[in-house]
């Protein structure tokens, strides 16, 4: 049977990707750029929009990262206005659940999905480092081993309070013509290692029930998280082989939790750059990359690897025969990219391998190593690429990051869609209101639970 591909667009937060240089590079913090961003995802009929979120800003030598100066606007203050300027559009964001509290966070999502008539999202992320902690109450963080469990028994209590109410709990009242509620509405109380409240929610139940949840860890605990509680995983597998390992990986774990290969959905990341023929896209790309590696930039990613001060290198000279600090890692702080090299020195040797072999110097190496462009190619290219991937389940649609914003997304919705679109394969209308349907999700109170978790 031939599968419907998902779209998405991903608002990308302050980055190397984004080329600033362009002068189609907008404000990240002025909501004119959110929604035109977000109302040409609409014009695409793509079915969300996705916001990252960062606590803290990074830094690295001591120093404020220089791509990270900006920040951005809290999370649900840019949804909440997106709702009123779209309708049809889902909204997704990253909220941590090491720093937050489930009454707070399940409020403001289930009062987002109201707003919004049912099209909210949350992408449940955690976070692992004492650097980010130092910003909130509890001044640290807590070990790898305890931050999923805390992710899962957060999602088990805020599922809990959007469970508190029933759609039959709020009643209108025919003398006042105000809305009452029943007296045990919204009724909680949850009892664990992490949290102890109970009360009263005081939000009524949300339109779809409780927002479309999304997962984004790649570890073994981060993949269990996601075929136990979401209903879609923000995957960093781009690469068709990668992503068929991925996603027959994912979705064989959903069976022991009661749940179809169905029930969620596998929408990794995707950068794209366009052109009227494939060799001028090719063309694009490399140029593309260059403005996206600077000479700074280089040296920046490689001190990454490396935990040294590189500040002195020469960018288009050699890289260093020193080999990697292996001790705490200090230079780049609160960027997760530095958690990603398993074994440091090999990949530091891989890495000289091939700057000797292909006469690569340091800028040309990190512009090979850190590429992100998923599909280069023409229109026609592209359109078939993509539904190649879905079509051999390497995933069930991508979420778009391009390297303009606000309108860089633009040229997509206007050359890549119509083709998806002729080939029946992407819808050419929203099919409804809420996101969990247009996602063509089944209810959550419908799949299976697990330690009383909807799943």
């Amino acid at each position: 049977m031939t599968k419907q591909i998902h779209l998405a667009a991903h608002f990308p937060g302050v980055n190397n990707t984004t080329v600033w240089s362009d002068p189609g590079a907008g404000s990240h913090i002025e909501f004119d750029s959110f929604k035109r961003f977000a109302q040409i995802a609409e014009r695409g009929k793509f079915d969300f929009l996705f916001l990252a979120e960062g606590l803290r800003l990074r830094e690295q030598n001591g120093k404020i990262y220089d791509l990270d100066v900006v920040g951005r606007p809290d999370t649900f203050t840019i949804l909440a206005a997106l709702a009123a300027v779209t309708e049809h559009l889902g909204l997704t964001g990253t909220i941590n659940s090491t720093f937050n509290e489930p009454y707070d966070v399940a409020r403001q999502f289930a009062s987002l999905d109201h707003l919004s008539g049912g099209r909210a999202a949350w992408n449940v992320v955690t976070s692992w480092d004492a650097f980010t902690g130092e910003n909130f109450r509890r001044g640290g963080f807590l070990p790898q081993d305890q931050r999923y469990e805390r992710a899962r028994t957060f999602l088990q209590t805020a599922t809990e309070l959007w469970d508190s109410w029933s759609p039959t709990d709020l009643l209108a009242n025919p003398d006042s013509g105000q809305f009452v509620a029943r007296p045990d509405a919204g009724a909680y109380g949850h009892h664990d290692d992490h949290f102890d409240i109970s009360g009263r929610f005081n939000v009524p139940s949300p339109p779809q029930g409780r927002p479309v949840i999304f997962q984004a860890g790649d570890s073994h605990d981060g993949r269990e998280f996601a075929a136990s509680s979401a209903d879609a995983i923000f995957s960093r597998h781009g690469t068709l082989e990668d992503g068929k390992a991925f996603y027959e990986d994912v979705k064989g774990r959903l069976a022991k939790y009661g749940r179809r290969r169905s029930d969620l959905l596998i929408l990794p990341a995707a950068t794209f750059v366009l052109g009227d023929t494939d060799a001028e896209a090719q063309d694009k790309a490399h140029e593309v990359r260059r403005q996206q590696v600077s000479g700074q930039t280089a040296i920046r990613f490689l001190e990454q690897l490396w935990n040294r001060d590189l500040s002195h290198y020469d960018p288009d000279g050699p890289l260093p025969q020193e080999d990697p600090d292996l001790g705490e890692h200090t230079i780049a702080r609160g960027r997760a990219s530095v958690r990603r090299h398993d074994d440091i020195l090999a990949t530091a040797r891989a890495w000289r391998e091939k700057a000797e072999a292909e006469h690569l110097s340091i800028r040309e190496l990190i512009i090979e190593v850190t590429a992100r462009q998923n599909f280069i190619g023409s229109p026609q290219t592209i359109a078939e690429t993509i539904n190649d991937y879905v079509q051999q389940d390497a995933s069930d649609g991508f979420i778009l990051v391009p390297h303009i914003t606000p309108d860089g997304l633009g040229p997509f919705v206007d050359r890549v869609v119509p083709l998806l679109q002729e080939r029946g394969v992407f819808r050419t209308d929203y099919e409804s209101t809420t996101l969990r349907d247009n996602l063509g999700l089944r209810p959550q109170t419908e799949q299976g639970t697990v330690d009383g978790v909807a799943s």
